[in-house]
C-alpha cells in the first residue's frame, strides 16, 4: 500500500517529518519540565538495585588479568555501550578526509601569557563537507610542548566567550580561569558542542552526520550515534590536530567537561585512549552517575527532553534501567588505568551526586586490578573534602549545578600530580 505522503517529493517529504520530529520532541520536553516532581530526590526512596558484575565476561567467567581486562571484556563492555547507549559511529561508503589549518595565531593573548591558535578542521568527502573550529591557547612563555586541558565547550569558538574578560582578570568571559591554567603550566584546547551537531539536534540533515549516511539514508539508525557522541568525536579529530602541534604534549592531554559535556569527556576518553586523564564535572546520568539508583534525572527524563543526545536504542530502557546490562561505573572503569576525576556539587540532586561517587567507587574494581589506587571506601567523602592522592579523585563541593574556582583548583592539583609522573 502506498504511503499517504507518496506523492509528495522526497525533499518536502523529509523536512515535513523532520517538523513532526521537533514538534514531538518540543511537546514531550515541556510535558517533561512539568513532571520533574516524580523523580526520587531523597536517599531513602532509592529502589533497590543490583549493579552488573565488571568483572565477569559475557560467557559468565571472571577477569582475573589485565590480559583479559584489556582484551575481553573492555570490548564487551564498549560494545554494549556503542549500540545500546551512545551509539557507535558508522563506517562511512566513502572515506572522510580531514584537513588542518592554523586560521591565525597571536602570542600577545592575555596580556601576552598565552599563545592563542585558531585552526579549523575540515571534513569532506562526496556527500558533503563540515568544519569544526577549534581553540589552542599555550604558555607563551614554555620553553617545550606542555600538558593540556581538552575542554569540551558549551561556548561557540566563533564568538567572544573565549575572549578576555573585562571584569575578571585573568578569566576568559565564559568563566574560565585560563590565567591560572597557564600559571600551572598547561595549555587550554577548546572544542565547542556545536559545530558539528546542534546542541539538540532532532533531524540530522546537516553537520557530520549526512557524510557518514548511505545509500538512501537520512537519518541514524536505532544504534548509530547521537549528539553525545558527535560531540566526542569532534574532540578526537581535536586530538589529531594537537598530535601535530609542536606546543602540545599529546601524551599528557585530559578531556574534561561539564554537566552535558561531561558526559561527552567520559565517553570521549573511555573510547579514545590517547587522552591521558578524564575530568568530569557534575556529569549526572550518562556521566557518573549510576543509571540503576533512578536518583535526579534518569533515562527516561533524558530520552523525553533530548529524544537524541543518546541513540535511539537508549530509549528502550527508559523507565526498565534495571534491564540495561551496563551500568555507568563499568565505563568509567574503561578509562582505567588512566587518572579519572569526578565532582559533585552538594545541591545538584539532578546530577545525583552520590550516584556519581558510587559510579566512580565501584569502577575501582578494574583500577585496582590493574595495580591502581581507587577510592578505598563505599561512604562519601564529606562536602568541602577531596580525594585526590589516588587514581579515581572526586570531591562534592557546597553550592549547585556549575563549575567554580574551588573546582577548577581541584582539578589542576589532579591533574599535576599525575602528569608530573
Amino acid at each position: 500500500m502506498n504511503s499517504p505522503l507518496s506523492w509528495v517529493p522526497i525533499g518536502l517529504r523529509r523536512s515535513f517529518l523532520s517538523l513532526v520530529w521537533l514538534a514531538c520532541a518540543s511537546a514531550l520536553a515541556e510535558e517533561a519540565k512539568n513532571r520533574d516532581f516524580d523523580v526520587v530526590r531523597e536517599e531513602s526512596k532509592v529502589p533497590a538495585y543490583q549493579l552488573p558484575p565488571i568483572l565477569v565476561t559475557a560467557a559468565g567467567r571472571p577477569v582475573t588479568s589485565p590480559e583479559e581486562w584489556f582484551q575481553v571484556r573492555r570490548p564487551e563492555i564498549l560494545g554494549l555501550f556503542g549500540n545500546l547507549v551512545y551509539g557507535v559511529v558508522p563506517r562511512a561508503e566513502d572515506p572522510v578526509r580531514t584537513t588542518f589549518e592554523v586560521l591565525r595565531s597571536r602570542s600577545d593573548f592575555l596580556e601576552g601569557k598565552a599563545t592563542r591558535k585558531d585552526v579549523v578542521l575540515r571534513f569532506s568527502n562526496r556527500r558533503g563537507e563540515a568544519d569544526l573550529r577549534i581553540l589552542v591557547f599555550t604558555p607563551t612563555a614554555a620553553k617545550g610542548p606542555v600538558p593540556v586541558i581538552l575542554l569540551h565547550s558549551f561556548s561557540g569558538t566563533r564568538d567572544d566567550g573565549h575572549d578576555p574578560s573585562p571584569d575578571r582578570p585573568g578569566h576568559l568571559r565564559n568563566g574560565v580561569p585560563l590565567g591560572e591554567i597557564l600559571r600551572r603550566g598547561f595549555g587550554l584546547a577548546v572544542v565547542p558542542q556545536s559545530e558539528l551537531v546542534r546542541h539538540n539536534e532532532v533531524e540530522f540533515q546537516k553537520g557530520i552526520h549526512p557524510l557518514f549516511y548511505r545509500e538512501g539514508q537520512s537519518f541514524p539508525k536505532a544504534n548509530e550515534w547521537g549528539v553525545i557522541a558527535a560531540v566526542s568525536w569532534s574532540a578526537s579529530r581535536a586530538m589529531d590536530y594537537l598530535e601535530t602541534d609542536p606546543d602540545v604534549d599529546a601524551r599528557r592531554v585530559a578531556a574534561m567537561g561539564h554537566s552535558k559535556m561531561g558526559k561527552a569527556a567520559l565517553w570521549t576518553a573511555a573510547q579514545d585512549t590517547r587522552f591521558a586523564m578524564a575530568i568530569l564535572a557534575q556529569s549526572g546520568c550518562g556521566g557518573a552517575a549510576l543509571w540503576k539508583r533512578d536518583f535526579g534525572e534518569n533515562l527516561e527524563k533524558m530520552v523525553t527532553r533530548f529524544p537524541y543526545w543518546l541513540c535511539r536504542n537508549a530509549s528502550k530502557f527508559a523507565g526498565n534501567e534495571e534491564d540495561l546490562p551496563v551500568d555507568q561505573h563499568m565505563l568509567l572503569a574503561c578509562i582505567a588505568p588512566r587518572p579519572l576525576y569526578v565532582a559533585s556539587g552538594e545541591d545538584d540532586l539532578w546530577a545525583d551526586p552520590r550516584g556519581e561517587y558510587l559510579g566512580a567507587y565501584h569502577a575501582g574494581e578494574v583500577y585496582r586490578l590493574l595495580g591502581k589506587k581507587a577510592l578505598a571506601t563505599e561512604a562519601s567523602p564529606a562536602v568541602g573534602a577531596a580525594v585526590t592522592g589516588t587514581d579515581v579523585g572526586y570531591h562534592n563541593r557546597a553550592g549547585g549545578h556549575s563549575v567554580e574556582a574551588e573546582d577548577w583548583e581541584r582539578f589542576l592539583d589532579f591533574a599535576q600530580r599525575h602528569f608530573r609522573r
